[in-house]
């Protein structure tokens, strides 16, 4: 079993699927391993954003997986599944325990959260658009354009994103991406002394991101339909905007 990173929406049923398979090992990014072999601080983290009520509702019981049962994932490595090598990257940006992985059979990459957020609902004649993420806590601009543009130095004829499924055009859509990543930094900077009303300005601000994006790329979806398929994660785009801004990041 191979985690993109270790968010709960990715890896909170790890533990009980480890269990149900008992042969099974995990591969983890190195700063992941230790997290799920002791979840507790993970679990913390995740109700800090969600709330206690909201984690156990979504996520029921987090169950912690042996030492000896994970496989840290060293940047270049590669796995033989049955004769198909996948290779795994190091990945940062939306998360520093991120990796991607590269299929060497199809060329193809799975990229969990670091090639944004691609809903199905936003396609318009088969045309996909894609997003970023930019949850909390460990957002790094800078990071992930530099793991984006690895990406796409494979010059991959597509790309699976967790949220959701196969995306081509991937010149077109690394571009997008660039684009919005700057774009929400550019947002975020003018209200880092914003104080109290900073959260609700950041979510504003990205909603009129959100719409303008849309109207111009001509998403499947416009306005208020977009906003509301998209409410959570403007929620959490705006919380790790704010994260970041604390710890007092700038843009390379």
């Amino acid at each position: 079993m191979i985690l993109t990173h270790i968010h709960l929406d990715h890896a909170g049923a790890a533990g009980t699927l480890m269990t149900l398979l008992p042969q099974a090992k995990l591969v983890v990014h190195p700063r992941g391993a230790r997290h799920m072999a002791e979840p507790a601080k993970l679990i913390e983290g995740t109700i800090a954003v969600y709330g206690a009520d909201a984690v156990r509702r979504i996520y029921g019981d987090i169950l912690p997986i042996p030492a000896e049962r994970i496989i840290e994932a060293q940047h270049g490595q590669t796995l033989d599944l049955n004769g198909r090598e996948l290779l795994l990257l190091d990945t940062p940006g939306h998360a520093r325990h991120h990796i991607c992985i590269r299929d060497g059979r199809t060329g193809h990459i799975f990229t969990g959260d670091t090639f944004g957020l691609s809903y199905r609902e936003y396609d318009r004649d088969g045309r996909c658009f894609a997003f970023p993420t930019t949850t909390p806590v460990q957002f790094d601009p800078a990071a992930l354009h530099r793991s984006i543009d690895m990406l796409l130095s494979y010059s991959p004829a597509a790309v699976y994103l967790t949220h959701y499924g196969q995306v081509r055009d991937i010149p077109r859509l690394g571009a997008d991406l660039h684009r919005l990543i700057d774009a929400l930094v550019a947002l975020a900077l003018p209200l880092r002394d914003a104080g109290t009303t900073r959260h609700a300005q950041l979510k504003r601000a990205i909603q009129a991101l959100v719409e303008e994006e849309a109207a111009s790329r001509n998403w499947g979806l416009q306005g208020a339909a977009v906003l509301r398929l998209l409410d959570m994660d403007i929620e959490l785009n705006a919380q790790g905007l704010g994260v970041w801004l604390d710890a007092n990041q700038a843009p390379e």
